[in-house]
C-alpha cells in the first residue's frame, strides 16, 4: 500500500431526518443550522479536512438543495492540486431505484472508485457533533491489517439496551467479534480495561478499498439484505474475522481541553439537537468552538455587519449573557440569556430570550418572551407574544413540543400574542 495511501472520503448525507421535524421540513438533516453560523455537515467536513484528506464525496438524496448550495459556496478546494468536496446526488446508476440504504448509496457510486483508485476509503456520517483526527484511525487500520475498522465510543454499560454494541475481542481489544443490537443481557459486553463501559459504533468506518468494493457488489446481489452499512456490511466483515475497532478515547485532537476531549453527540432528535446547542455556551463549554488548532470551518454571508447591542438605560438594556451571538445580530433594548442567536436575528426592546436557539433572520418583537424554544429561519415573534412559557398553548397553536419540553416553530411562521 505504500507509506502514504490514497484516501477517498465519503460522507453519507442522504438521510431524511424525520425525528428532527419540523427543522427538516424543507432541508436535509446535514444542512440543519447549528451553533449560530454552522451547518451540521460542517463538523464532519472539518474533521476530514483537518485530518489531511482533501478528496471528499458527499452522497445526498432528500431535500438536498440547501445542502448542495452550502457545499458549493463554502467548501471549495484547490483544483490545481486535484482536491475537492463534491456533492453526488442519487443517480440511479444501477437501476431504477433510489438509494435503498447507506451501503446501496456507496454501491451506486462505485464509478468514483474507478475514477479515484483509492487504497483506503473513509466513510462518515454527516450529522454528529464532535472533533476527530481520522488520520490516527487510518494509521491503526493499516497497522492491524483488517479489511474494516469501526470507530467506537465508550458508553456506560447500563445504556447498552439502547445501542448497537461492538463486541470487542477480550484477548485483542482492537478486533471485533461481532455486534449485538440493543442487548437486554449485558453480561460479558464490558471492556477489559473498564467492565462498566461498552463501545458503541460512531458511524465512522475505514475500509480497504478493494475489500469494500467486493462486499458491496455481494451485498447488492443479496435481495434479503437491508443494504445498510451498520446492519449489513459491518457484520459481514466481523463474521469473516476482518473487522477491527478504533477506540475514540485514544484520539488525540490538537488543542482539545480535558472537558471537551472525546465529546460526541448524535443530534438525531429535537432534544439532543437543543442540548448540543446548549453545550456550547457555558463559560467552560462542554464542546469548545474556539479551538483554533482544529478549526471548525464554514461559510456565511460576508456582507453581514458585526453584532450590535443598543440602549443602555436600566429599564431598556440591550445585552446578552452566556450566549452565542452571530454576525448581523442586533439586540436592541432586549435581553438574551443562555441562548444561541444565528446571523441576522433582531431582538427588540423589553423582550426576553432565554435558553433558546434562534436561526437566521428571526425577529423578536417588543415585550415578547421566548423560553426554551427553537425558532427556525425568518420567523416573526410579534409584539407581546409569549413562546415556550405555556407548552399546552404552544401545542394548541400548532407548534411542535418535544418530550423534553422544547417548543419548535417552523420556518417562516408568525407567533402572535
Amino acid at each position: 500500500m505504500g507509506a502514504k495511501p490514497r484516501v477517498l472520503s465519503i460522507i453519507l448525507a442522504g438521510g431524511e431526518g424525520k425525528r428532527l421535524m419540523p427543522l427538516t421540513q424543507d432541508r436535509a438533516k446535514p444542512a440543519v443550522p447549528f451553533g449560530g453560523i454552522y451547518r451540521l455537515i460542517d463538523f464532519s467536513l472539518s474533521n476530514i479536512v483537518n485530518s489531511g484528506y482533501l478528496k471528499v464525496i458527499v452522497l445526498t438524496q432528500y431535500k438536498s438543495h440547501s445542502l448542495d448550495r452550502h457545499i458549493a459556496r463554502t467548501w471549495r478546494m484547490s483544483n490545481l492540486l486535484g482536491n475537492y468536496v463534491a456533492p453526488v446526488p442519487a443517480q440511479q446508476r444501477m437501476g431504477k431505484n433510489w438509494y435503498l440504504g447507506s451501503a446501496d448509496a456507496i454501491y451506486q457510486s462505485l464509478n468514483i472508485f474507478d475514477d479515484e483508485r483509492p487504497d483506503i476509503v473513509l466513510v462518515t456520517g454527516a450529522d454528529n457533533i464532535y472533533r476527530m483526527d481520522f488520520s490516527q484511525m487510518v494509521a491503526q487500520h493499516i497497522d492491524t491489517g483488517y479489511g474494516l475498522t469501526v470507530a467506537g465510543i465508550r458508553q456506560p454499560l447500563e445504556l447498552a439496551p439502547a445501542f448497537g454494541v461492538i463486541d470487542a475481542n477480550k484477548e485483542d481489544p482492537k478486533k471485533v467479534n461481532g455486534f449485538v443490537e440493543k442487548p437486554q443481557d449485558t453480561s460479558g459486553l464490558g471492556l477489559v480495561d473498564s467492565p462498566n463501559e461498552f463501545l458503541a459504533s460512531m458511524g465512522n468506518y475505514v475500509f480497504n478499498a478493494d475489500a469494500l468494493y467486493d462486499i458491496l457488489v455481494q451485498d447488492a446481489a443479496d435481495e434479503s439484505s437491508k443494504h445498510d452499512m451498520g446492519g449489513s456490511i459491518v457484520p459481514q466483515f466481523a463474521k469473516e474475522g476482518s473487522c477491527g475497532v478504533y477506540d475514540f478515547t485514544y484520539n488525540d485532537v490538537p488543542g482539545a481541553s480535558e472537558r471537551d476531549k472525546n465529546y460526541w453527540r448524535d443530534v438525531g432528535t429535537i432534544d439532543s439537537y437543543f442540548e448540543a446547542n446548549m453545550d456550547l455556551i457555558a463559560i467552560n463549554p462542554v464542546f469548545n468552538l474556539y479551538n483554533d488548532r482544529w478549526p471548525l470551518m464554514t461559510g456565511h454571508d460576508a456582507s453581514l455587519a458585526p453584532a450590535k447591542f443598543v440602549y443602555g438605560h436600566h429599564q431598556r438594556l440591550g445585552h446578552a449573557l452566556d450566549s452565542i451571538v452571530s454576525p448581523g445580530v442586533i439586540v436592541s433594548g432586549g435581553e438574551v440569556i443562555g441562548s444561541v442567536l444565528s446571523p441576522g436575528v433582531r431582538v427588540n426592546s423589553w423582550s426576553s430570550v432565554r435558553e433558546s436557539v434562534l436561526l437566521d433572520g428571526v425577529t423578536v418583537g417588543r415585550n415578547a418572551t421566548v423560553v426554551k424554544s427553537i425558532v427556525d429561519k425568518y420567523v416573526v415573534i410579534e409584539e407581546g407574544a409569549q413562546l415556550g412559557t405555556d407548552k399546552d398553548r404552544d401545542r394548541e397553536r400548532g407548534f411542535y413540543v418535544s418530550d423534553g419540553g422544547v417548543t419548535v416553530v417552523p420556518k417562516g411562521a408568525r407567533v402572535t400574542p
